[in-house]
């Protein structure tokens, strides 16, 4: 029996903003769509759906673990038939710390396919960028995944 490898995605910001204002933007539709996505249905409790509508393909697995404020964790993957990430093949866990007036936040991606490492990583990297704006109260940029980075 082979096991596939898999890789790790990890990403870390700062952002002038608390826990509180930050972790709406993982389990809200609405401040979803500010810096992720055309669409979102999320439920965000243990089995709940994550899923969002990124324009060209769509993400989609459950929340595992919901500490408000603290810590989520949900499955991912691609609902596009023979994408090497099928829905709920990978864990996101994003952990929030309050540093004085900002916040730490520490995306871990787990259990990507090698070959999906260097795309999913610059995808957090563009959009982690985008949560800063929108949580900071700016408008993210307009320049599309793919486009310059």
């Amino acid at each position: 029996m082979t096991t596939q490898q898999t890789e790790v995605v990890e990403q870390e910001i700062r952002v002038a903003a608390s826990p509180e204002a930050i972790f709406p933007y993982f389990t809200d539709p609405e401040k979803m769509l500010r810096w992720k996505g055309v669409a979102a249905e999320l439920d965000p409790k243990p089995g709940g759906i994550y899923r969002v509508d990124m324009g060209q393909d769509v993400a989609r697995g459950e929340y595992v673990s919901i500490e408000p404020y603290k810590r989520l964790v949900f499955t991912w993957g691609w609902e596009s038939e023979g994408n090497p990430v099928p829905p709920g093949s990978s864990t996101v866990e994003v952990t929030l710390t309050p540093d004085g007036a900002d916040t730490v936040v520490k995306l871990r991606h787990s259990g990507l396919p090698v070959d999906a490492r260097k795309l999913h990583g610059e995808g957090w990297v563009y959009f982690m960028s985008r949560l800063i704006d929108a949580a900071e109260g700016r408008e993210p940029s307009e320049v599309r995944f793919g486009e310059g980075h």
